[in-house]
């Protein structure tokens, strides 16, 4: 249900959580969040300027994902949807507005902090839930706890996330996307210190990828310059561990038999989500090798390869 806008979720990874007092400063904060690589918002009805906010966003950039927090009651959820809201979100969960809902077809994310609630919401068909207060409900060893009895069920947690602990929850698998209001602040809106919203959000995008230096990858003309290249390593000190087709060194330098992708070799990077480092990458030029692609059994990639390479090396993706 609605699998192509929880991916287009998926892939941004971070929905800021906006409480904004004066809508007229809506198309401005938008465009801070576009501009530092978060195009979506959660507008949340704490204030009576949520739904002209919604109404502003959407106008001005059609392509922002845009959608409503704080749904409580059927009137907001009317009202989010009337002004151009894509999808709800509510704090716990209504069945009077999650059943609405539904048979209006508008995706909708309640929130839960128990197995009942969630059993509530397996009852009706929904596979994404708003897990919250996070932090205060057990965080990710509830969300680890979770995994078991509910394994394809997934989470969008929010309540205490911040730079600080971002990562642990992006690394996640049961994940879908973190919500947080760290990088639009009420008093940040206010001022309309825009720059500061987009170096946050920036700072945010890149935290959530997960990206850290894996190995290097050698390549040789064949075996025997190969088997040269680890004798040499290991007289250096580097520990060898022999595989299929290629031998590890110390687990960070990779040692290839032959001539592989890249002229010289390969670097790997090991990150969270694989198709939301792809699209966070191609802002920077980068594209995958369809080629090389490796999916695990549910479809996501676990490994590929760049087009791209960086002085002669091929860029090599791992999921973490």
């Amino acid at each position: 249900m609605h699998e192509a806008l929880f991916e287009q979720i998926h892939t941004i990874g971070l929905v800021p959580v906006v409480k904004i007092d004066d809508a007229s400063k809506a198309e401005g904060l938008a465009g801070a969040l576009i501009a530092g690589g978060l195009p979506c918002a959660e507008v949340t009805f704490r204030t009576q300027a949520a739904e002209e906010a919604i109404k502003r966003i959407t106008k001005a950039y059609p392509e922002m994902l845009v959608g409503a927090g704080t749904v409580t009651n059927l009137e907001y959820a009317k009202k989010a949807v009337a002004a151009g809201a894509k999808f709800l979100v509510s704090p716990g969960f209504n069945p009077t507005v999650v059943d609405w809902a539904l048979e209006n077809n508008i995706p909708i994310v309640p929130g839960v902090c128990t197995p009942s609630d969630i059993e509530a919401g397996i009852s009706r068909g929904l596979t994404t839930l708003k897990f919250f207060p996070a932090e205060v409900s057990g965080g990710v060893d509830m969300l680890k706890n979770f995994a078991g009895p509910f394994p394809d069920l997934l989470f969008m947690p929010t309540g205490g996330i911040s730079t600080k602990n971002l990562a642990s929850y992006a690394r996640q698998p049961n994940v879908l996307a973190v919500g947080g209001s760290w990088m639009v602040k009420a008093d940040l809106i206010e001022a309309e210190d825009w720059q500061a919203i987009e170096d946050l959000s920036r700072e945010a995008v890149r935290t959530l990828q997960g990206l850290e230096f894996a190995h290097m990858g050698i390549n040789n003309q064949d075996a025997a310059e190969a088997e040269k290249t680890i004798k040499g390593l290991e007289a250096l000190g580097m520990v060898k561990k022999s595989g299929n087709s290629s031998t590890f060194l110390d687990t960070t330098i990779e040692v290839l038999p032959k001539q592989y992708l890249g002229k010289m070799g390969h670097i790997g990077f090991r990150c969270f989500s694989i198709e939301r480092t792809l699209s966070y990458l191609s802002q920077f030029g980068f594209s995958v090798n369809e080629e090389t692609i490796a999916r695990d059994a549910k479809g996501k990639i676990k490994v590929c390869y760049l087009e791209q390479e960086l002085s002669g090396f091929a860029v090599h993706l791992i999921k973490a």
